[in-house]
């Protein structure tokens, strides 16, 4: 798999190099792994709906055609897109969303940080009282109680072809997120490695995630 680490770029720039190069693929196409950090922006999911955007103020909305609903991407934040082909790999969508997930657990890991699923919610969660403790969430867990969402996940498939991805939130500003009802749900916080106590630059963090994303992927 080719990575290619493309620094801060327009979302919307991506997004259509996205679908050029996912349009333009043959079986023999070599799978890629894009790293980049956007500005500012909210991006809806195909099927978003227009009142997860609370207060949207000069940063722009714009309509993608990932799944899920609305998030925040902007500077601080390492945003990986996985452009596999599926079929040749032989991974269905929901082993590949697992895989994903997997390696955002373990980029976490690597920085002492415990992520946890949601059923029914993609993503990565950390406990807010206690993000470098090892209990796992248990079966009576309610909701978000307790948990912020660290990491946001949407893909889009197309001829058995993925793109969009996975986002990272490393060192934000995370006042945005408080203008939208995070990925459909009002009150989600959202935070950041930063507001948890780990201190690590963009790069380094982009690197430890491919690293664990490419691991995934073979």
């Amino acid at each position: 798999m080719k990575l290619s680490s493309l620094g801060r770029r327009e979302h919307g720039e991506i997004e259509a190099a996205m679908r050029e190069f996912t349009a333009a693929r043959t079986a023999d196409t070599e799978d890629e792994l894009w790293l980049v950090e956007h500005e500012p922006v909210f991006t809806q999911g195909v099927g978003g709906v227009d009142a997860h955007v609370l207060d949207a103020g000069a940063i722009p909305v714009v309509r993608t055609a990932r799944g899920g609903q609305v998030t925040y991407h902007g500077p601080g934040q390492v945003v990986a897109y996985p452009l596999v082909d599926l079929r040749r790999r032989s991974i269905y969508v929901k082993e590949f969303v697992f895989r994903i997930e997997q390696a955002v657990l373990d980029t976490l890991a690597d920085f002492g940080v415990t992520g946890h699923r949601v059923r029914g919610a993609p993503g990565v969660y950390v406990r807010l009282d206690a993000p470098f403790g090892h209990e796992m969430l248990g079966a009576d867990q309610h909701g978000f109680d307790g948990l912020g969402k660290i990491a946001a996940l949407g893909i889009k498939v197309s001829r058995h072809c993925s793109y969009h991805g996975v986002a990272l939130n490393v060192a934000m500003d995370l006042e945005p997120f408080g203008r939208i009802d995070p990925c459909g749900y009002a009150g989600l916080k959202t935070v950041d490695l930063r507001s948890i106590g780990v201190d690590v630059g963009w790069e380094e963090a982009a690197a430890r995630l491919a690293a664990r994303l490419l691991a995934r992927m073979r």
